[in-house]
């Protein structure tokens, strides 16, 4: 079977709510295929128009189905009339063999069957007809291309505005009052070594914070940037080298030569070790998120070295860095209250499923080396619809 590319659209309903990761969890776990890019998007008026014709004009598949997907997106995807503001739209590329009809499998028809949650669309979409067939609600949750042929085609269209109106977008809601901020999520490359529930699930418990995604990008980071991300901690490090490590010390020598030793009295050697301690966690951190240790990589190597997966969100709201923060939890899975991110998906103090911002300005910072706003999409597009 050949390799394709096949993309899902979350729609904007399902987006407002709360139904990401849930839909995430679905296609990561259900199918072998990668996802390989993900965008958020405003589509613009005239993209929204072009969309709903091209689905109309269609003549595979059910003309009456086409019609009706074709103006539930006249509908549903033009900017809010009540603030004519864009609607947010996530779209996900899969890439794999058969990747088209894995994700159709996956994702259903858009008429549902009664009684039965085992699609994408059976479990978040609605289909209500009258009793004489006319449609009195249609929410089919998601959009996908059914077949390869118009798989391409929607693509090739939308990668006509993904430069121009993706990245970090406009909410089409209105932000309650408060301190409105836009903070960092990294989904950790643990989260990606394989198909699974786990991304998706921790997207899921994120929504408690009633926070809106904004940004999201599919990427794989590289040595130059984990290092200019994480290096700001070799100096707590070197820190907190003395205070785990003293006493840590103390009860080794004191174990060893068979008298008492103190904390205090090992603490000079923590210090003069410390940098040490430091500079090879900062080590075990950039390989972990890359894949590479640094300093087995050649500086004009490391603006490329990238073997692990992340998934970078944007989340945007009042108080968005704490709320983020206080669902995924303390650093260490072990000291984290249950039910927290790192709880219940972390196994210890870097391999603890998810990175969140600390502080306004570290987001700020953590944005500009992440880039989140980098169109990724439209390369796997020019390299499987042109």
């Amino acid at each position: 079977m050949a390799r394709e590319l096949a993309f899902v659209m979350i729609n904007p309903h399902t987006l407002s709510k709360s139904r990401t990761g849930g839909v995430i969890a679905r296609y990561l776990a259900r199918t072998d295929l990668d996802l390989v890019a993900a965008r958020m998007v405003n589509p613009p008026q005239e993209l929204v128009d072009r969309y709903a014709d091209q689905l109309r004009a269609s003549t595979d598949g059910s003309v009456r189905i086409n019609k009706l997907i074709g103006d539930y997106i006249a509908q549903e995807y033009s900017p809010n009339p009540v603030t004519g503001k864009a609607r947010r739209v996530m779209v996900l590329l899969f890439e794999g063999e058969d990747a088209v009809d894995k994700i159709w499998q996956v994702t259903g028809g858009a008429t549902l069957r009664q009684d039965c949650g085992q699609t994408v669309r059976e479990t978040y979409g609605e289909f209500v007809e009258d009793a004489d067939g006319s449609v009195r609600y249609f929410e089919p949750a998601v959009l996908v291309g059914p077949t390869v042929e118009r798989a391409n085609r929607t693509l090739r269209l939308w990668s006509e505005y993904m430069a121009a109106h993706g990245g970090i977008v406009s909410s089409s809601s209105p932000y309650p009052e408060g301190d409105v901020q836009k903070t960092l999520v990294l989904l950790k490359p643990d989260n990606f070594r394989g198909p699974s529930l786990r991304p998706g699930s921790i997207i899921d418990v994120l929504s408690a914070s009633s926070l809106r995604i904004v940004g999201a990008k599919k990427f794989r980071m590289t040595v130059a940037q984990a290092e200019q991300f994480y290096g700001p901690v070799v100096e707590s490090l070197s820190g907190k080298f003395v205070m785990i490590g003293a006493e840590r010390a103390a009860n080794a020598l004191t174990q060893e030569f068979g008298f008492a030793v103190s904390a205090s009295d090992t603490e000079p050697l923590c210090e003069m070790l410390g940098a040490r301690f430091a500079a090879e966690q900062f080590e075990s951190i950039v390989e972990f998120m890359t894949g590479h240790r640094p300093a087995s990589v050649m500086e004009a190597d490391k603006e490329t070295a990238a073997q692990e997966e992340c998934l970078a969100l944007v989340y945007k709201g009042v108080d968005a860095v704490e709320t983020i923060r206080d669902i995924l939890g303390s650093t260490d899975p072990s000291k984290a209250r249950f039910g927290s991110v790192r709880r219940e998906f972390g196994s210890n103090i870097m391999v603890n499923s998810a990175h969140a911002s600390d502080s306004p300005e570290n987001a700020i910072r953590e944005l500009g080396i992440v880039h989140v706003e980098e169109d990724t999409i439209s390369p796997w597009i020019d390299q499987y619809c042109r």
